[in-house]
């Protein structure tokens, strides 16, 4: 039998290899949404497939109804493949793309409000909690972090969540939120300062 020499374990990468890495992901997301722009069918499906799983995540920390999210992911593909032709590169196709899933969310919240809602169920709680999947990795955390996060005011969890869990950077951050970058940065440091609290 043969076996290998064991290896030492491999330390996480390095912040600045992190960053160079979203920067790298986020200049080929914005060469294929330009490509696509121009027709290119191909880069149309990879623009989609690179961005998917940020728009969920973003999508799913601003709207406060599980089952709205896919739509409203879909419904922010839609809107952007929809007026893929205005869009310049002047800024990363993600950060564009989660400003419209930002406007979406928003709409969808608007929606919703202009409609009566009616449940008949007794205990919609239970039936809620009966159809979460407990069985998953990482689902308590997932649990711990959305309580965390519902603590912080809908302001400083947008800017986090872009920051800190998606990755953005502030200048990024700014132009999904639509303030300036210095809102952005004390938003986060004071979302920090709230969860930190939390946890201690």
């Amino acid at each position: 039998m043969i076996t290998s020499a064991p290896t030492a374990p491999t330390a996480p990468p390095a912040p600045a290899d992190l960053r160079a890495q979203r920067e790298s992901a986020d200049a080929l997301a914005t060469a294929w949404a330009l490509a696509a722009r121009a027709g290119d069918t191909d880069a149309v499906d990879r623009f989609v497939r690179a961005l998917h799983h940020d728009v969920l995540r973003y999508v799913s920390y601003l709207c406060a109804d599980p089952q709205a999210v896919d739509d409203l992911a879909q419904d922010t593909f839609l809107r952007a493949l929809g007026s893929l032709h205005r869009f310049e590169g002047r800024s990363s196709a993600r950060a564009w793309l989660l400003s419209i899933a930002r406007r979406a969310v928003i709409d969808g919240f608007r929606h919703a409000a202009a409609r009566p809602r009616r449940y008949d169920g007794a205990d919609w709680q239970g039936a809620v909690e009966r159809a979460q999947p407990r069985d998953l990795p990482g689902f308590d955390d997932g649990i711990a972090l959305l309580d965390l996060l519902g603590a912080l005011s809908d302001e400083r969890r947008e800017a986090f969540v872009l920051t800190q869990l998606l990755g953005l950077s502030y200048e990024e951050a700014a132009v999904v939120s639509g303030c300036p970058v210095g809102t952005v940065r004390s938003r986060v440091a004071r979302a920090r300062g709230v969860l930190m609290e939390l946890v201690v």
